[in-house]
């Protein structure tokens, strides 16, 4: 049973910075690619960010220069560095394998208010 927990979230002013954590047990976690999701109220899920095993990267253009997605495969934790800020990037974030085959955890809520 693979288990998810995101943490980091928290209220920040537009152009600010947050890093969100995401520990994950009870998987492979070093040999798949895992991602960064995040939902926004009235709106359907949308994947953010991926990186492989290998540490190749991948963003949503909506974040690209903004967000760095990392993960340190000895503590199986995936990182997402967030700077400059946008009320838009207002969301519940969430991690998972990048084809959201595992159960969701709890997310974690990151709002950009002034």
């Amino acid at each position: 049973q693979v288990q998810l927990v995101e943490s980091g979230g928290g209220l920040v002013q537009p152009g600010g910075s947050l890093r969100l954590s995401c520990a994950v047990s009870g998987s492979r976690f070093n040999i798949y690619t895992m991602a960064w999701f995040r939902q926004a109220p009235g709106k359907q899920r949308e994947l953010v960010a991926s990186i492989t095993s290998t540490q190749a990267t991948s963003y949503v253009d909506s974040v690209k220069g903004r967000f760095t997605i990392s993960r340190d495969n000895a503590k199986n934790t995936l990182y997402l560095q967030m700077r400059s800020l946008k009320p838009e990037d207002t969301a519940v974030y969430y991690c998972n394998h990048f084809a959201g085959i595992y159960s969701w955890g709890q997310g974690t809520q990151v709002t950009v208010s002034s």
